[in-house]
């Protein structure tokens, strides 16, 4: 089947211009495509923006073990809404994914129920080099130096060592240091105030953390990804990368800070936490500078109920985490209208640069060849953000109630449309199915690969 698009603003790797786009099994098959190019289907695009599909390279859809917040159906659905075109999924499901066998399960449960296309992370533990080293089929291994119970916390030195010196796959961490949060800890262990979460997990524990994996890559010549960065401190960590470090930011990070517990409460409670405005305007000035290249969710839905419940220190407290794939587009689209950044940047971070930290074959451009992973997008959409209208099973957002310009009105994967928004309504085609994102880590990821 043939589709054409005409007459959108078409953001390409260089530029932005009024072009046409076929797309043929599945793939881009031209760009610029002459005006009388005969198609299946044609679609009239004037005043519209058309994108590639966005990939999130981070995110947690708790399937399988913790249905009850999530699973791979609800969660992309609310990519499809989203403009997420394809995700990245962490290993800190039940069970883990950290060993092969695991994470070809995960693969197997995903072909039956996603909307979009996916990838799954192997886990890294104290004792599985031996799996790590015989994955294959995965972006990569992560690592929770901090913040993760059981077997998948990894803080002693020697098991670090062990995983950058004997594994070849790209790696990345949630890099917050395990000893200085539970000292914290300790100090505010009676504690009921949310905002002293981010006293406890604080701008030293995530400078550590992240100092540490830095000088691990760069000892072993290891390809490293640094998760979530969430203060401006950490920046200057960026700047020697070596052709081997990149970085990311979540949305989170960029839009809330400690200000916003006393409106929000635990529903910004987040790991690594929130920080103050100061660190937001150095996240943004990061992104602006190169020295942080991709923009991720990190989303990580839990219950109402169980966000609601009192703040702890400890265990049986409200969890840390929150949903946003569903708007994370949206958000930044909203950053372009008010002139904080252009869509070619968003592309870039959202869309480009994560196709090629991971070395993800044919994703994250629209050029011939290509994957027809595509976003129309309307940035005179005007819309707000409302709980009881979200794809993610739990149906509520830390957003509820902003009003956002830039919205995605169709979302195609593989060519096949799985989200229109238009004057009668919002649809998503369940029936789509994404594919497996394939990865040839030969390419040598971000420094590696060709820039616009």
């Amino acid at each position: 089947m043939k589709m054409l698009i005409r007459h959108a603003q078409v953001v390409l790797p260089t530029e932005t211009i009024a072009t046409s786009v076929l797309v043929e099994n599945g793939k881009i098959a031209a760009v610029d495509a002459a005006i009388h190019t005969q198609a299946d289907e044609i679609i009239d695009a004037a005043g519209l923006h058309l994108i590639p599909g966005v990939v999130d390279d981070q995110v947690h859809f708790r399937e399988p073990g913790l249905t009850h917040k999530e699973d791979l159906t609800t969660a992309t659905r609310a990519c499809a809404k989203g403009g997420v075109t394809t995700f990245l999924e962490m290993p800190n499901t039940n069970p883990t994914t950290t060993s092969v066998a695991a994470l070809h399960d995960k693969l197997a449960l995903a072909a039956n129920k996603c909307l979009v296309n996916y990838g799954f992370y192997i886990g890294a533990t104290t004792s599985n080099v031996s799996e790590l080293k015989a994955a294959r089929r995965t972006p990569g291994i992560k690592i929770f130096i901090g913040s993760s119970t059981g077997n998948m916390l990894v803080d002693e030195q020697a098991a670090l060592e062990a995983i950058f010196a004997e594994t070849s796959l790209p790696i990345c961490a949630h890099c917050e240091d395990e000893t200085t949060v539970r000292a914290n800890s300790a100090k505010f262990a009676d504690t009921h105030d949310v905002a002293d979460h981010s006293r406890i997990r604080d701008h030293q524990a995530a400078v550590i953390a992240t100092r540490r994996a830095i000088e691990l890559a760069h000892r072993h010549g290891h390809r490293f990804h640094v998760l979530h960065v969430s203060t401006a401190d950490e920046v200057p960590l960026l700047v020697d990368h070596r052709g081997l470090i990149t970085a990311e930011v979540c949305p989170h990070h960029l839009f809330f800070n400690v200000d916003d517990y006393a409106r929000l409460g635990t529903l910004v409670q987040m790991n690594p936490s929130l920080k103050t405005s100061a660190d937001c305007r150095g996240l943004w000035q990061a992104l602006q500078d190169g020295l942080i290249q991709v923009i991720a969710t990190d989303h990580a839905p839990h219950t109402l109920e169980e966000k609601k419940l009192p703040y702890s220190p400890g265990h049986g407290g409200s969890p840390s985490g929150l949903p946003a794939v569903e708007n994370s587009l949206a958000l930044l689209l909203n950053q372009v209208n008010q002139g904080r950044c252009t869509l070619q940047q968003v592309v870039h971070w959202m869309c480009d640069a994560p196709a090629r930290v991971w070395d993800i074959m044919n994703k994250g451009r629209i050029e011939p060849g290509y994957d027809a992973d595509l976003v129309l997008v309307d940035l005179n959409k005007t819309a707000t953000i409302r709980n009881e209208e979200q794809e993610t099973k739990n149906r509520w957002s830390p957003w509820h109630g902003e009003t956002l310009t830039g919205w995605p009105v169709r979302t195609w994967v593989m060519g096949q449309e799985v989200f229109r928004a238009d004057s009668s309504g919002s649809r998503i085609n369940s029936q789509v199915r994404g594919q497996e994102a394939t990865f040839d880590h030969a390419r040598g990821g971000y420094w590696s690969t060709t820039s616009p």
